[in-house]
Parts: C-alpha cells; structure tokens; sequence
C-alpha cells in the first residue's frame, strides 16, 4: 500500500483522482498488515508531511498517518518512540532543518495519537528538557509560537521544579529578542498574535506555579533596565504586563524603587522601554504600570530619572494619541508626565507645537469617541497653560483651536495641579523618611523663619493671599529693576510656582527690614506692614518722578535707598494726584481718602481736611460703649488711640524721627496722630471720631481709660462703631479757634470719602502702662464677622486740599491736629452709601507681650467680583436694622444675615499660614482661635472690597491665557523658578538617597499633626511653624 501511495503522489494524475485514491488508502488502514509494512507506511506518511513539495502530499500524509495510527496503535507507538522524536528536534529531517515549525507540528500531532499510550510519558520526560534548550536557543516569533500551542495542549511537557522558574526567564529572554521587520498590515497581525500565544502561555505556567511570576518580572526588568547598546529588547514584552495581577503593584513597585542595586541609568532605561510599551495593541494596563512607577520615582524623589525619561519620551507618548487602540492609555500617561512636571514648562513646550494639528484632525472627523476624547486632552492642556502662562506667542493658536470646548474652573486646575505634582506624591513604604517632598495638599508655599522673622511671614503671606494685589504685581514689567517691589514680585512668583515646601525670603527680609529692627528678635508685623507700603509707594512714585523727566531709553530701575527715596519724595507732595492713572499700587490697592471735619461750638465755625490712609488702628472702647453706638459698619481712617492715651492730642516728647518707640504697636495719640502723612507713613492716624448717622448722633468723650470690661465679646464692628463716634474736644484737648483767636470746646467727626480696594484693620491690642513703663497686651476675644459694610460719604468740594503726605519727619506730631486744618467754608453735595467688604486674611499674635510670641496668619483667596452673596440687597436690610441694632444686640437683623453668610463661608478654603507649614483649616477655626488659645488673638485683618465689576483684578489681559489664574511670569522670573525647582529636586533626591542608606536603623516618631484644633501656634524660631502640632525638629527642616 505504501508503494501505490507514494506513486500516486508522485503521479501526473489529475487532482480530484489523487483524492480518491487517497481516500480508498485511507479507508485500507483498517485492514490488518504486518510491523514492517506499517513501519513504511510510517515512514512515507512522515516525508510527505515534512518534506512535501505541495499541499496536497502534506495534506494526504496526514490523513494516511492518523488513519493508520488509530488503526495500528502499537506499531505507531514503537515508530514513534524516544529516540526519533529526539532526532526530529535535535537534528532536523533529511533536508528540513530542526527548527522547521513543521518539525514542531508534526511531534504535536503525534502526541495526539500516542496519547493513551504509556509510552507517552516517556516522550513528556523527554520534551521537557527539549522545549527548555529550545527556548535558550531563542527561537524565532513563529516557532515560539507553535511551541506554545504544543505546551499549552500538553502542559505535561513544560519543565517541573526549578526548572520551571529557568523555561519562564527563558522564555522572558526570547519574547525580547522577538522583531519584526515587516510593515504590512497582514504580517503585523500575525506577529502580534505569535507574540499573544507565547504570552499566553506564560500566564498559564503563573497561574498554575505561582512561585515562576517574580522571577520572570524580574527577567523581564533586567532586559528592559539593560545598558547594553548593543541590545534592544523587544516591545513585544508588553503583552506580559496585560497578565500581571494588579494587585502586585504596590510591592513590585516598592521593590524596584527601593533596590539599592538598580542604578539610575538602569532604571531611566527600563522607564522609558516601558512607555515604549505604549505602542503595543491590544496590551492592557500598560498605562497603570507606568503610572505606578512614575509615581514610585517621585516618591522616593529619584527626580533626575523622571526629568530625563519626561523630556525624552513627551513627544513619543503625545504622538501615541494618533492611534486609536493605544489612545487612552498613552493619554492617560500623557497627563501623568505633564502635570507632574511643574518645575518647568519644558516637557509642555516639546509638544505644544503638535497640539493644533492634533486638536483639528479630531475635531474634523466628528465621531464621539473623538469628541469625548479631545474634552480630556484640552482640559490637560488648559491646566499646562494655567500653570506656565507667559507664552501668548505659543498658546493663542491652542486657545483658538480649543475654544468651543469647555474649561474647567480654576479651583478645580488648581485642585489637579497639586494633586499631580511630583512632590505630592506620599512614600508610603517607608515610614521613617519624613515627609518633605514638596508642597503640603493646601498646594500653598510657606514661608521658612529666618530667625524670629514670623511678624514677616505672616503679613507676606497675608499680602499674596489678597488675589488682586498679587495679580498687580505679577503683572508688573519690571526687568531690569532691583527695587523692593521687584523683589516683591519675586518672593510673590517664588511662593506661587516654586515646588519646595517653604521657601527662604532671605533676600527680601533684608531689603525690607525697617533699618530700626534688631535683626532675630521678636517686632511687631503691624509696623512691618506699614513701613513695607510706605516703601513701595515711595519707590513707586520716585520712579513716576524720574519717568517725566527722562526718556524712556535712560530710565533706571536701579534699587533706590530709604533715605534716598525720602528725600526724592517731597516734590510729589506739591503735585497732589487725583487722577485714578496717577496713583501708585499700593494707593490703587489700600489707599483711601477720610475727611476731619473740627466744629466750634463756640462760634460754630468749621475746619476739615481730606487726608489719604492704608489702615485703620481701633481701639477698644470701653463695654458701656458698644450698646449705645449706632451701626456704621467701618469707617476708614488711619487715627486711632489706645489705653488711657486716647486724645485728640497731647504734648509729645517722642523724638521727631520714625522709631520703635514710636512706632512699635502704636497706641498713643502722639504716634497715631501720623495718619496725615502718606500712605505708608499715615499707617498711624488722626483720632478715632466720625460723622455718624444724623438722625442717632451719639457724642463720644475719648479722654477716659478704654479697655473692655465684663460685657459680651465686642465685635470687630464694635471698634469700628467706637471708631466712628464723633468725639467733643474738651479740657486739655481743645480745639485752637482761629476764628474765636482761643482754645474752645469742639465737636470733630470723620467721615470716609473713597474706600480702599484692600481694608486693613489694626487692633490695638498693646497699651502703654504708665505706672510700670511697659506695653500690655489687651487678651480680650473680638468677634471677626465675615462681611462689613463701610459707610462712605462721597463729597464734592469746589477747593479741598487731597494728597499723600510722604515726607518721613514727624518732628510736629506733638501739634494740635486742629492747628492744622485750614478754614474753608466750600460748598458740598454727599452721597451716603455703605461697601461690602469680605474678611479675606487675619494675622494672628500668639503671646502676652509685644516683645515677644509669634505671628501666623490665616487667609483666603478673594477676588474683587467673589459672590457677594446678593450684598447689595442686603445692604439696604443692613441700613434699615442698623437704627435697631443697639436695642437687638446680637440677635440684629444684621447678625442673622450675617450669620447666614458665615454659614455659607464654612465651605469655603480657608489655609492656615505657619511660617514653613501650611494647612487647611475653616472659618469656624479663625473665629474660635482666642476662645481655644486664650493668648492667641487677632492683630490684623484684612478685608477685601466687593463689586460688580472690579478694574483692577488683572484680568484685562488681551492674551486672555489668566483669565481666572494670575498673570504671566517674565521670562527673568520663570528662568530662576525653572532653575531653583530643578535645584530643589536635586537636593531632595540626594537627601532621599542619603536616608534610604540609613532606612534599616532610622526611627522617626511623628507627632499628631493636629495643630489647627488642638495645639497652640507656640513660639516663634528659625524653623518656622509654630513649635507645635507636627513633624519633629528635624523633619520639618526643609534645607
């Protein structure tokens, strides 16, 4: 039968004869025939599947072989026995070369037929150790394929024991060595489903040998992480990450981060073949896993890797988004890379150039795939412009591209950005290591204590939480400049953009400092304040001098001393500003305008004066006084007195230059009188009297000690209304009548002209004693409401004398302040209306003496169009119970609707500002501070003006790339922060290296970080915080 066979298929017969014959052959092998006759059968059969010259003689032996096979079990089983199967794979078949695939099939159909045969298992014992050399060998994609096919049919085959572990790293090693060469589609397809199969088969042996997993990942880390440029292991790799359990995340992970072993080039390798990745189709969580080690990276701030690996593969992950079936996984790996890199726009700018191309293609093919996708990507790429604008020439193009899609609030930017950063990112394998990897989750900065330097801190944080303010002075075009407001708007960029935890001010601390102040000891930050406003708008306005008297081209921006600008400054009080252009920043932000009016009434002549301030100081009046004080809500004026000191004014022998004596928590008439000079220099006022309404006027006589006593909690309010009051000068404070030529009774009010866009408050906490010759500090709590109202009379004069008094000499504070004010008998119209105001920050005074303690403050982000909460109905509400409110007392009108707004506010984010540390607290937090610490009290607030429409909030930027974020930095300002943000990542990388070599005997104990409601603020050091309520010592050390 063989003979006939093998001349059939040799024959020239036709086809469909060929077949026939081949059928009756077939149906022949049930006949009986003798060992040798089915050994040629066998063997004729065995040529014409490996060595048939078409597919009809393979096709045919096969059919003939199984036939016979079935039919004649034994004799098949001794063809087919150890010794030919060993010859097959080890030295091929006549011609056919031992890796011939079709060596491979030919064995695997075999081992279908010998099944229930015993000698089966000798030809598994013998596979074993074949498919073991077989792998070494790495074979090519489609042999390890059909090799795959034959294991995962007859796992019986694939090794036992250890040998197991060594065929899965085996076979790790030839999946990396897999290529393929062609660029047609079929090909691809079928090399991918090689690759799959192979996978596949790994994720068998897994599952039924857990004990092969780690080895292979560790298999598959070594050919990724290798440096050998002769070597490039293949994508193909990617199909096993699809088979790892997700739960091994954590401790792989862990594992590779933390090896000591694992060098940095090896790693930056093995990251960036794993992006590679990304390109694999069909490949599921590549995208997790290199998320997860990203992230790994940054918390063990191994940064330079993540630095070099973002850089260089950026464009390679964004170019991924072309592809539909890796789209969401190279998108979200895209995400991950771009916001976590905020030390830099670098990584942005690689691709900013693709983004417009990108955006129109997908929007032109209209699908919703596309459309949900291209949503993701432009709030990706919002958040970028958010967080490096400055680049109108680079993002115009992108915002019009992008504009019919919507983008997200800045909450919720910010929210993103802080969440995502590279120093955000927790270890949470190694307790031990403290946690100062960067920002806190507030996202805000804090400002490190340079050595009793809270009273700074504090105010500067306060200042770069006033939104509008912040904004003015990033926007400033100062290149060029060393003045105290460039470096202002350095420190303000530094605190908004840098990544470390706290930053050092240590260059503005000293351009700042009043030359008066003891470098390290305790001063008081409301004279800080003061003294850093008069500054700038001092400098400011000799600038404004020189721009009017030089060409543009010859103006310098050189830094300009105190004297100097004092003296420099005189001129501009000739030239009085009224026009809104004229005025300064900081007379645009804090600058408001009080009117003094001074009756006789004797012979009922008048004086007043209109003067500028940039604070307000209130006393505390005396408890019988706050129930009789109509409501006015506050009025502004840079006058107030404390203590037993509280007169219109009083023969002075401080000495006529701006000292600590004078000026250290300003509490006496003498200093306060210093509200007629500028703003800066008027941060002392007149005296606290006012117009109040005219149908409830209440005289006030201030000659008597003020200091609460027994009542309920005033409120600031309260000071304001006792502010207000107007105020009969009597005895040995008179007034000076020009018009009577003597000393005479009189009645003087002060009503508010122009509001602030920024109210600073001072509370007079610190009285002089003397009898002991030492400043007290009142401890009493004031109640901090949440909304004010400011009742400002707006008037016309047809002459009024208007303008910042800036010169520095205080050698006539001792004058009668009525002496001052000249006659003048204009006509007026006024226009009453009452201000909102919003509580936007308060710096708080932890001690019980203004020697010593500490500062922190509490604050807010407040813009001047915050939902006023429909105030200006409220306003009128507010107007109608004020007649009312001194017979309600607390349970007002204005205080449920008050109460209603604090209600409303409780949701609002409020921080918590401790030198280095920065926290989230609550409102509820800032009104109960006193009443939980009794030492700690408020000093000064700050309130922010509500409007419709506010001017000044710098958001008229014709780019419009800050709409809702602040303003670009100049290229000199985002140069140094790029430049100190990757310094900083280098410094806590090689401190993190520098702890992982101490981990094994490192013990770190934290303390309950629970400050805001349980532990004081403390006292005051060159490690910033508050000394309570943290890390230890040495993990809050930030350098």
């Amino acid at each position: 039968m063989d003979k006939i066979l093998e001349g059939l298929v040799s024959s020239s017969h036709p086809l469909p004869l060929k077949r026939v014959i081949v059928r009756k052959v077939v149906e022949s092998a049930e006949h009986w025939l003798d060992e040798a006759q089915c050994e040629a059968m066998f063997d004729l059969t065995t040529r014409l599947i490996l060595e048939g010259q078409d597919p009809f003689q393979r096709q045919g032996g096969h059919q003939v072989l199984e036939a016979y096979a079935r039919y004649h079990r034994p004799e098949f089983e001794s063809f087919f026995n150890k010794t030919f199967v060993l010859g097959l794979l080890q030295q091929g078949y006549h011609s056919l070369d031992r890796k011939d695939v079709a060596i491979l099939d030919y064995i695997h159909n075999g081992l279908k037929l010998i099944m229930s045969c015993p000698s089966v298992l000798d030809l598994f014992s013998l596979l074993q150790v074949e498919v073991l050399r077989m792998v070494c060998e790495r074979p090519e994609p489609q042999l390890c394929a059909r090799l795959s096919d034959l294991l995962s049919d007859f796992v019986q085959c694939i090794p036992k024991g250890k040998l197991s572990i060594t065929f899965c790293q085996q076979l790790v090693r030839t999946i990396g060595h897999f290529q393929c060469v062609s660029t047609q589609e079929k090909e691809l397809r079928e090399y991918v489903s090689q690759v799959t199969k192979v996978s596949n088969l790994l994720q068998n042996i897994w599952k039924a040998e857990p004990s092969t997993l780690l080895p292979s990942l560790q298999e598959v880390f070594a050919s990724i992480s290798s440096t050998d440029a002769s070597f490039e292991p293949s994508v193909a790799l990617a199909s096993l990450v699809q088979h790892i359990p997700l739960q091994m995340i954590t401790v792989l992970i862990r594992s590779l981060t933390t090896d000591p072993n694992v060098k940095d080039a090896s790693m930056t390798q093995a990251l960036c073949r794993m992006i590679d990745w990304l390109s694999w189709p069909l490949a599921q969580h590549v995208d997790t896993w290199v998320i997860a080690l990203l992230k790994g990276l940054a918390a063990v701030q191994k940064f330079t890797i993540l630095i070099d690996v973002t850089l260089l593969k950026i464009e390679l992950v964004f170019n991924r988004l072309w592809f539909p079936l890796v789209r969401p996984g190279a998108l979200a790996v895209l995400s991950h890379m771009l916001l976590s890199f905020q030390h830099s726009p670098e990584a942005f700018h690689l691709i900013v150039p693709h983004v417009v191309n990108l955006v129109h293609s997908f929007k032109s093919d209209g699908l919703p795939s596309s459309t949900a996708f291209l949503v993701q990507l432009t709030e990706l790429i919002q958040c970028m412009m958010y967080h490096y604008s400055g680049f109108p020439d680079l993002y115009e193009p992108i915002l019009e591209a992008i504009k019919d899609f919507p983008k997200p609030s800045e909450e919720k930017i910010k929210l993103i950005l802080n969440q995502s950063a590279w120093t955000s990112q927790s270890n949470s394998l190694a307790s031990c290591l403290s946690r100062l990897s960067g920002k806190s989750e507030t996202g805000k900065t804090g400002l490190i204590n340079l050595g009793n330097t809270c009273y700074m801190n504090s105010v500067i944080q306060a200042l770069f939480m006033a939104t509008d303010f912040r904004r003015q002075v990033l926007s400033l075009n100062l290149n060029g400049c060393n003045s105290l407001m460039k470096k202002l708007q350095h420190l303000f960029a530094f605190l908004a953009h840098t990544q470390r935890e706290a930053y050092a001010p240590r260059v503005f601390f000293e351009a700042s400092r009043p030359p008066w102040f003891t470098p390290r000891s305790q001063q008081d930050c409301s004279e800080y304040l003061r003294f850093l406003l008069d500054r700038l708008h001092e400098e400011e306005k000799i600038l404004q001098v020189q721009s009017s008297h030089k060409p543009p081209s010859s103006l310098g921006c050189n830094e300009t001393s105190f004297q100097e600008v004092a003296s420099k400054a005189a001129v501009l009080t000739e030239s009085p500003c009224t026009s809104e252009g004229e005025k300064t920043l900081i007379e645009k932000m804090f600058g408001g305008k009080l009117r003094t009016h001074i009756c006789c009434l004797n012979c009922r002549s008048t004086s007043q004066k209109v003067e500028a301030f940039t604070d307000l100081s209130l006393a505390f009046c005396p408890s019988s006084c706050i129930e009789n004080l109509s409501f006015q809500d506050a009025a502004s004026s840079p006058n107030t007195q404390d203590g037993d000191l509280m007169q219109a004014s009083i023969p002075s022998e401080e000495p006529g230059v701006y000292s600590p004596a004078t000026a250290a928590f300003v509490c006496d008439s003498a200093v306060n009188e210093r509200m007629s000079r500028s703003p800066p220099d008027e941060f002392c006022c007149t005296d606290n009297t006012s117009v109040p309404h005219e149908s409830s006027k209440i005289l006030v006589n201030k000659d008597v000690p003020q200091r609460p006593g027994g009542g309920s909690t005033p409120s600031v309010t309260d000071l304001l209304n006792y502010f207000l009051a107007p105020e009969i000068l009597t005895g040995d404070n008179q007034y000076s009548c020009e018009n009577c030529s003597s000393r005479q009774n009189a009645e003087k009010t002060m009503q508010i002209t122009e509001e602030p866009e920024y109210l600073i408050l001072t509370l007079l906490r610190f009285s002089y004693d003397q009898k002991y010759h030492v400043r007290r500090k009142i401890l009493d709590n004031v109640s901090l409401p949440l909304v004010l109202e400011l009742p400002v009379k707006r008037t016309t004069f047809s002459s009024l004398s208007e303008s910042w008094s800036i010169d520095v000499d205080f050698t006539d504070i001792s004058e009668n302040l009525a002496k001052k004010l000249k006659s003048s008998g204009t006509e007026e119209a006024c226009c009453s209306r009452l201000v909102p105001y919003l509580l936007s920050s308060v710096v708080v005074h932890s001690g019980i003496s203004s020697e010593s303690g500490h500062y922190y403050s509490y604050a807010r982000n407040i813009t001047g169009t915050e939902s006023s909460y429909q105030m200006c109905h409220q306003s009128e509400t507010l107007a109608l119970a004020s007649s009312q409110s001194h017979l309600l007392g607390r349970n007002s009108p204005s205080a449920v609707i008050e109460q209603d707004l604090e209600n409303k506010e409780m949701s609002k984010e409020w921080f918590l500002f401790n030198d280095s540390r920065v926290t989230f607290t609550s409102f509820q937090s800032v009104q109960k501070i006193t009443s939980r610490f009794p030492k700690d009290t408020a000093y000064v607030l700050l309130y922010k003006k509500q409007s419709s429409t506010n001017s000044l909030s710098g958001n008229n930027s014709t780019s419009g790339l800050w709409v809702n974020g602040d303003p670009p930095l100049q290229k000199e300002l985002m140069d140094a922060i790029t430049k100190d943000n990757k310094l900083y990542l280098q410094e806590q990388e090689l401190n993190a290296r520098a702890r992982a070599l101490q981990a094994a005997s490192a013990s770190c104990s934290f303390r309950p970080n629970g400050f805001d409601d349980n532990d004081p603020p403390g006292s005051c050091g060159p490690t910033g915080g508050g000394g309570g309520g943290g890390f230890n010592t040495v993990g809050r050390l930030v350098f």
